[in-house]
């Protein structure tokens, strides 16, 4: 990425993460490798940003204008009409972006509904969307100038709000942690919450035990680094030098990123992710107390950036080399006050509440649906049955059909026609033959009246 759209995304804070690394100078990671980096805002719609500005950087134009542009052209937005002067792919490839960028926010709206059980709601896209400030709602197929427009001041704008959820997640972490070990010593007899209370008393101390912790950003602190990161003597400690070996992306800015990576060591003093005493939080939270100081301090036009000018000029301050000793987290007060931690619990106890009154509506549902499903299988059951009772008397009434009628004492009447037959069998004259097979001439010339004709 060039400096100029690498500048565009450092103004808007891309480079604030929560986990950043010691940078080390014998193990250099390959060009390619650094850069495949992705850096995340913390914003819903990061990968949508960096995408556009990705595909601009792509544009000669555009990246000549951005280059030449000041802070306030790009906070504001107004860079945003040189949109119409890009190339014709560059605008096809934002287009797409920008539908596929509706497609998931479409998919969001739907997956908050159907959460809510409202999916016999029509949706109306174009009202939902519009609580989305980052995309013009009303165009959902290309990318226009005001897109770009809305991406941009909407990222500033939240971005600038970003520290202050990172302190107030802080806030809630610590203010959750000292509520679940109120609960836990509550249910411990005296014996166990007086052994408990002591222990906790000894990490505490064992973690305040740690070497001194130097002002970010003060010479002290700059020539640690400059020693123990970059294998410099600190007697030759230049700060024209110690700015471009860590201005790692050659970008003529040290970013928050950069800027973060530089308290590593501080940090080290203090936390230990292998002991029980201490907080990744809380380092976490002390990394973000030291960039603000030293932004507070260097960053003079505000645009979360530091320059060269503006970090030469921070050496020349008292504070630079006789800094007021730095406080940890532990040497300050509480980040929160005892009413806070109330208000904290009562929510809680809320919550608690109405968590287990939807708990009990799924338990009365449930058991609603047990006693549906055994009234539907007692149908079943009579179901079944009914089938097999119609099934018998089926069968029952093809054997009837099968069998032969029966006579006035119940026997079969087959048996009299078969009697019957013998009978007349027995009457039917028999006529002699000779052993030729001949009838014999002695037969008489007319059978007897009385006697059945009988044929062979």
């Amino acid at each position: 990425m060039t400096g100029g759209l690498k500048g565009l995304l450092l103004l808007l804070s891309l480079c604030l993460v929560v986990w950043t690394v010691p940078i080390d100078r014998k193990q250099d990671p390959p060009e390619e490798e650094r850069a495949e980096e992705n850096v995340d805002t913390g914003l819903y719609y990061d990968r949508y940003l960096r995408e556009v500005i990705e595909v601009l950087e792509t544009d000669p134009h555009f990246r000549e204008k951005l280059q030449s542009a000041n802070a306030d052209d790009i906070k504001n937005g107004r860079l945003s009409k040189e949109l119409d002067l890009v190339g014709h792919h560059v605008r096809t490839r934002l287009d797409e972006l920008k539908r596929q960028e509706v497609s998931r926010l479409r998919m969001l709206l739907k997956a908050k509904l159907d959460n809510t059980n409202a999916q016999s709601v029509q949706m109306d896209h174009v009202s939902l969307l519009k609580q989305f400030e980052h995309l013009d709602p009303h165009n959902q197929n290309t990318f226009e100038a005001k897109d770009l427009e809305l991406l941009i001041v909407t990222a500033t704008k939240d971005l600038e709000n970003y520290d202050a959820e990172r302190h107030e997640e802080y806030k809630r972490y610590e203010m959750l942690k000292e509520h679940e070990r109120r609960e836990y010593l509550k249910s411990l007899d005296q014996e166990k919450r007086e052994k408990e209370e002591k222990r906790i008393e000894e990490l505490k101390e064992k973690h305040r035990q740690h070497p001194k912790v130097n002002a970010p950003g003060s010479v002290d602190q700059l020539r640690e680094v400059w020693k123990e990161t970059d294998g410099l003597d600190p007697q030759e400690f230049n700060p024209k030098t110690f700015f471009k070996l860590h201005d790692t992306n050659g970008d003529g800015v040290l970013d928050e990123q950069e800027l973060e990576a530089l308290f590593t060591k501080e940090l080290e003093k203090v936390y230990d992710p292998k002991n029980e005493e201490d907080d990744m939080m809380e380092m976490e939270e002390e990394r973000l107390r030291m960039r603000e100081h030293v932004m507070q301090n260097v960053d003079l036009n505000h645009d979360r950036l530091v320059s060269l000018e503006e970090f030469l000029k921070s050496t020349e301050k008292k504070e630079f080399n006789n800094p007021k000793e730095w406080e940890t987290l532990d040497d300050t007060k509480p980040v929160y006050t005892e009413e806070e931690l109330q208000r904290f619990e009562a929510e809680l106890r809320d919550r608690e509440v109405e968590l287990g009154r939807r708990a009990e509506k799924l338990r009365q549902e449930q058991e609603l649906l047990k006693e549906r499903s055994k009234a539907l299988e007692a149908q079943k059951r009579e179901y079944q049955q009914a089938v097999m009772e119609r099934s018998q008397k089926q069968k029952e009434q093809q054997a009837l059909n099968r069998q032969p009628p029966s006579g006035p004492n119940d026997e079969l009447q087959f048996q009299q026609e078969i009697q019957k037959l013998a009978n007349e069998d027995s009457r039917v004259v028999k006529v002699p033959v000779d052993q030729n097979g001949d009838v014999q001439n002695n037969l008489p010339a007319e059978p007897p009246q009385n006697l059945p004709q009988h044929t062979s």
